[in-house]
């Protein structure tokens, strides 16, 4: 196993999985940071319930206020997992009936997040560094073109009943598909969500309330398993990671009841802007 850099704060010449011990103790973290936390967090709460892409609002905020990106990535994706379950179980009646396609759909998306998780654990920060600008930046485009993308999707898609996709086994394209989303999804995330919209669209899915059901549940697995490998590894700023649980499950609720009064599109503008924003500051601290 390779060495690296250990956050901050974090002796010498530990092996990266037992960097920092799991500790509920706030002794050691800076209020700044669990404010920042729980501020971003409030907002990508808010967001997520309008236009999605919250984790381009929750990662940047907590590199800005001092934790290393593998530890600030680590620590957003436990702490969005509340949300992730609660979006999960909303949508869980659009998969009555498919029990099998959701089982199918969970193995992919279970191997593919504990590949994606390892891998972040063996990534050295100095890489890490260099790498994160372009993922960000590459999430904020997939954000700005999902319409578009799934405009495209849809319309090369072969229409067909979605009962009878249900009935069908799921594709071994489909599965593969799943399969590198997940890796993407536990190595970084931001995204995923779209890619398993257009993956389900081309498969002929048009039911969009069942499209989002399956991806829910997909998304939630992936989550769950490197929110739990992470979590084991010891790197996760537990504080902060409550911090932000809390802050993101009233962002979600006061986005909720915003969802009908905020135009989308105002929305979405901002959460772009900081995306692009961030990813030109995350290059520029190289």
């Amino acid at each position: 196993m390779r060495r690296f850099a250990p956050p901050v704060g974090v002796p010498q010449g530990r092996i990266f999985p037992r960097e920092s011990p799991i500790s509920l103790s706030t002794t050691s973290i800076p209020a700044a940071q669990l404010l920042v936390g729980a501020g971003a967090a409030l907002l990508a709460g808010i967001v997520n319930s309008i236009a999605g892409g919250g984790t381009l609002l929750t990662f940047p905020a907590l590199i800005a206020a001092g934790l290393s990106p593998i530890v600030a990535n680590a620590t957003s994706t436990v702490a969005l997992l509340p949300a992730a379950l609660s979006s999960m179980v909303a949508y869980r009646g659009e998969l009555t009936g498919a029990t099998r396609w959701a089982s199918l759909f969970a193995v992919p998306s279970l191997v593919g997040g504990a590949i994606g998780a390892a891998l972040l654990l063996h990534t050295s920060n100095a890489a890490f560094d260099h790498i994160v600008p372009w993922l960000v930046l590459g999430a904020t485009a997939l954000f700005l073109t999902q319409r578009a993308l799934l405009r495209l999707v849809r319309g090369a898609a072969i229409a067909t009943d979605d009962d009878a996709l249900m009935a069908r086994t799921p594709s071994l394209l489909l599965l593969t598909g799943q399969l590198l989303v997940g890796i993407y999804g536990g190595y970084f995330g931001a995204g995923i969500g779209i890619l398993m919209l257009a993956s389900l669209g081309l498969m002929g899915f048009t039911n969009i309330h069942r499209m989002n059901g399956l991806k829910n549940w997909g998304g939630f697995c992936m989550n769950l398993v490197a929110a739990l490998t992470f979590a084991a590894s010891g790197i996760v700023r537990w504080p902060v990671a409550l911090a932000m649980a809390v802050g993101s499950i009233a962002g979600g609720y006061v986005g909720a009841r915003a969802a009908l009064r905020v135009p989308q599109e105002i929305v979405r503008g901002a959460v772009a802007a900081v995306g692009v924003l961030s990813g030109i500051w995350l290059l520029a601290r190289l």
